[in-house]
């Protein structure tokens, strides 16, 4: 796991984290296994989104750590709690835990404001590394997940480059067909916001049609 250099600060004495993941076992060994380090404290769980919101508001943790898929739904569960995070508490850190190791799926958790990528299969130690990590205002991406990143951010010119982190998401619920309204719900934002959002995704597109956008962002590799 190679945290980046880039302003890091003291991280808290202990590590208040929070664990979100749809399964119950998992979050057991989870918190057995963090909590054996002197300096990690579990304050909460969650399965669900919503659960996971609640969760962090009242506990205000230092790190969060994700897991994508919760419940029943798709993988941007977890993206739609990263984002969430991102936007209500900027002094927590969200990092992902999953199984997903595809390009397209790390640089969409980036861009929601995950900090940190962590695939299930590492060992402790490099899960505990990234916690303190994120937690000291680092990133935390082993060498699988950190290239795709870069790979992703270094193409010059493209419109990913013009719309935000938010239209990104923004335009990945309307390619699931989804209403001003249920994107909203989604992303904890009024419809009028999501309106507002897809109006400027249009503009930068230069389509006039949300199916025209779905199509040129897939086609510039956006979705």
């Amino acid at each position: 796991m190679t945290p980046s250099a880039a302003g890091p600060m003291t991280p808290p004495a202990t590590i208040r984290t929070v664990l979100v993941d749809d399964h119950a076992v998992l979050r057991e060994g989870l918190r057995l296994m963090l909590q054996r380090e002197p300096d990690i404290e579990v304050v909460g769980e969650a399965s669900t989104a919503d659960s996971a919101l609640e969760v962090i508001t009242s506990t205000r943790p230092d790190v969060a750590v994700i897991d994508l898929k919760l419940g029943s739904g798709s993988e941007l569960d977890g993206l739609r709690v990263c984002a969430a995070v991102r936007d209500l508490f900027p002094d927590v850190a969200p990092l992902v835990l999953t199984t997903f190791l595809d390009k397209a799926i790390v640089v969409r958790a980036v861009r929601a404001g995950a900090r940190g990528y962590v695939v299930k299969n590492v060992d402790v130690t490099e899960l505990v590394t990234a916690v303190r990590s994120v937690s000291a205002g680092q990133s935390a991406f082993d060498t699988r997940t950190a290239s795709m990143v870069l790979d992703a951010l270094k193409g010059g010119g493209s419109a990913s480059e013009a719309l935000s982190a938010r239209e990104i998401e923004v335009l990945t619920l309307l390619a699931e067909g989804m209403s001003n309204k249920e994107i909203g719900q989604a992303l904890f934002i009024s419809a009028t916001t999501a309106k507002f959002h897809i109006s400027n995704i249009l503009r930068k597109l230069k389509v006039s049609r949300r199916a025209e956008a779905v199509y040129v962002a897939s086609r510039q590799g956006l979705l």
